[in-house]
């Protein structure tokens, strides 16, 4: 039986609503600034309400770019951003099923010698192997392209580390009953694994899909042609323009709008996240 406690609830509503209030804030404080002309701003007060320029701002940044720091239009560099992280978050999971699936369930010599080297690559993140990455690329021929801004990124011992203990748990009686039902390898990693797997893929999939949407220093090193420019690099552009202050209304407008693609993926993918996280039966 649930006790009915008003000054309880409405503590908890309270704290509800200053927290969210916190996060909101700056949110709205920045698409008041997307939505005002650059004099406004200059003048030293942060307006609370929107301004008459949002279709004006929006449809500049959208189809135009910012052109005082030779950022392309938005609608290319969320594009950019929407390759590499769904590329990012799709190569990471397919190769780390794939290699779990090989270490749990096939026999063959050093195997987990094999894992604990795959595991022991956390401890050199994309900062410490940049250089030597980057020369790789550089003679491949990948600078300039999407395959020089996702392909190094791609590999995942976190993501194998979780689908090994996943596997793990698997009862021998469901591997048996797959074989005596004559189920070989390639259909008993399609047919059963994959499906059990649903939410750990999902919860992940969001997880990388971030990840590898607010990567920065990577594009930075590989990416010289303004085309390829992703929306993290255009915020920072816009934001380091030389001999000029920013376009604090254009600035704001970019960060809005690339705050929306990880929104939909989060808000779409909630349940299966949230089940991929807490779920300890299958």
């Amino acid at each position: 039986m649930v006790e009915n406690r008003p000054l309880l609830t409405f503590f908890s509503h309270l704290a509800l609503i200053v927290g969210i209030s916190f996060i909101a804030l700056p949110v709205w404080l920045a698409f008041v600034v997307s939505t005002q002309e650059a004099s406004a701003l200059f003048a030293g007060q942060v307006p609370l309400w929107p301004g008459e320029h949002f279709i004006e701002n929006y449809s500049s940044i959208l189809f135009e770019g910012e052109k005082n720091s030779g950022a392309p239009p938005i609608l290319l560099m969320i594009t950019n951003s929407l390759v590499m992280a769904v590329c990012v978050a799709v190569g990471k999971i397919t190769i780390s099923i794939i290699s779990a699936y090989a270490i749990v369930y096939f026999q063959f010599p050093f195997r987990q010698a094999i894992f604990w080297m795959i595991f022991m690559t956390l401890m050199l993140p994309v900062e410490v192997r940049i250089l030597p990455t980057f020369e790789v690329i550089a003679q491949l021929g990948m600078l300039n392209s999407y395959a020089g801004l996702t392909i190094p990124l791609i590999a995942s011992a976190t993501a194998t580390f979780l689908f090994r203990q996943f596997y793990m748990t698997i009862p021998d009686e469901m591997i048996e009953a797959a074989r005596m039902d004559g189920a070989g390898p390639i259909r008993f990693f399609v047919d059963i694994l994959l499906p059990l797997s649903r939410t750990n893929i999902a919860a992940l999939f969001v997880i990388l899909f971030i990840f590898g949407w607010n990567q920065y220093l990577w594009p930075l090193l590989v990416t010289t042609d303004a085309s390829y420019y992703t929306v993290v690099m255009g915020i920072q552009r816009m934001m380091a323009v030389p001999d000029s202050d920013p376009i604090w209304h254009y600035v704001m407008a970019t960060a809005i709008l690339g705050m929306i693609p990880p929104v939909i993926v989060v808000v779409t993918m909630q349940k299966l996240f949230v089940k991929g996280l807490i779920e300890t039966e299958k």
